[in-house]
């Protein structure tokens, strides 16, 4: 059975209600500390209060700079190797293995190296974050560039286009769906590097309001960060997805 998107989609709310008010059942039946596992009324409750008395903006403030200095920084970077190693055989070898090299070590370990040498704050977190979200966006352009039809290829040489005629008439259009796939890959990533980054090196910042939370044993309030850091997620992979379109309507067009 096919169902369409409107329908598709207050499935998918009808499925949330349901799974939340199973929740709020079994916590109040249970009788489940809420210290354990709150239940979604005291979560909704929690966020409220957070919410309008102000205590929860300042975090979500430096949690979205943070992510989009270090998703701006790191995509950049991303892209800008990626086009490079696709061009240059010779330097797609020299810099491979320390780019796995850096992405192989978990990045909670560099954390304290990161404090050292940027010291506590914000600058850390978004270097964290920049370092995590490069990757994805570097190996998803350089295998897309390298993914260009032959025959295409071919023709571009014979008419006498230049290697960068040839990459911004050819190989970005071609391989613009499989980088922008990278891109949405390192949204999701960069919000992970984001919080992660605070739990460690920041004193602001939901990562760590959800560590202080703990430290409070007040577990209602981490589970309501939990729910921003969530919506903030879900926004930003819809921007991603909403540029992605963008992008590529005219393609689609002609398609």
């Amino acid at each position: 059975m096919t169902l369409s998107p409107s329908s598709t989609r207050i499935a998918s709310v009808a499925l949330l209600i349901g799974l939340l008010g199973a929740w709020e059942l079994g916590s109040r039946a249970s009788g489940v500390s809420a210290l354990v596992l709150p239940a979604p009324s005291a979560i909704a409750r929690s966020l409220w209060n957070g919410l309008a008395s102000g205590y929860l903006w300042p975090h979500l403030r430096a949690t979205s700079i943070e992510l989009v200095l270090g998703l701006l920084l790191g995509c950049l970077a991303g892209f800008g190797s990626g086009v490079l190693m696709a061009e240059s055989p010779l330097l797609d070898r020299l810099l491979k293995p320390y780019i796995v090299v850096s992405q192989v070590i978990p990045k909670l370990a560099l954390m304290p190296l990161f404090i050292v040498w940027f010291g506590f704050g914000m600058t850390s977190t978004i270097v964290i974050t920049a370092l995590i979200c490069f990757f994805p966006l570097m190996e998803n352009t350089v295998t897309a560039l390298r993914q260009v039809d032959p025959q295409r290829l071919e023709l571009f040489r014979m008419l006498g286009a230049t290697r960068r005629q040839t990459l911004w008439r050819l190989k970005l259009p071609s391989g613009l769906p499989g980088i922008l796939a990278g891109l949405r890959v390192a949204v999701v990533l960069a919000l992970v590097g984001a919080v992660v980054g605070e739990f460690i090196g920041a004193s602001q910042g939901l990562g760590a309001l959800i560590i202080a939370s703990q430290g409070m044993m007040d577990t209602p309030l981490m589970f309501a960060v939990l729910v921003l850091i969530a919506a903030l997620g879900m926004l930003l992979y819809q921007l991603a997805v909403a540029l992605e379109r963008r992008l590529l309507l005219p393609y689609t067009r002609l398609s």
